[in-house]
């Protein structure tokens, strides 16, 4: 698979997960992005961070989008998440019907969050994005990572505005 003229994409590994202590509460993401380079090394990144007041979904969400905000260059990414929500709406085509519905699930009630899932279609612009369910606490090794690094940053001192959490996200 090629991305961005003749250079084959790198191939990226993600994995992501949400928490949100409360629902809403305070909430964190972690995410888990491996890749191998050109000398066969594999590579590592961990990225994580919490917000004061913020709901399980959106954390969902934000693991995704920052997680392919770090790839620099156009990639061919297989994403692992635990959450349904997100990997069913890819998938399933319901962000398309979403966007041509005017952000709205059949026509008159509004989709929650429309600012992240906007912000996902961003993000996934530059790559080949291929979503993939994975049960959550089922013993899958870089989700039980997620977990654990969402739920730190969660329960962490210095937790960040989630500014586009309302009431009705």
């Amino acid at each position: 698979m090629t991305a961005a003229g003749n250079n084959p994409a790198k191939k990226v590994i993600i994995y992501t997960d949400g928490s949100s202590r409360g629902n809403p509460g305070p909430g964190g993401y972690g995410a888990v992005l491996l890749f191998t380079d050109s000398k066969g090394e594999t590579h590592r990144k961990e990225i994580s961070a919490g917000y004061r007041m913020t709901t399980n979904n959106r954390m969902e969400l934000m693991a995704v989008i920052s997680a392919l905000n770090e790839l620099l260059v156009p990639c061919d990414v297989d994403l692992y998440s635990d959450s349904k929500y997100i990997v069913d709406a890819v998938n399933e085509h319901w962000i398309d019907k979403w966007m041509k519905n005017g952000w709205k699930r059949n026509r008159k009630d509004p989709v929650a969050n429309p600012d992240l899932w906007k912000l996902l279609l961003s993000a996934m612009n530059d790559h080949q994005v291929s979503f993939h369910w994975v049960k959550g606490h089922d013993g899958v090794a870089q989700n039980e990572v997620c977990d654990r690094l969402a739920v730190a940053a969660a329960e962490g001192s210095e937790l960040l505005e989630d500014t586009g959490y309302t009431e009705a996200s």
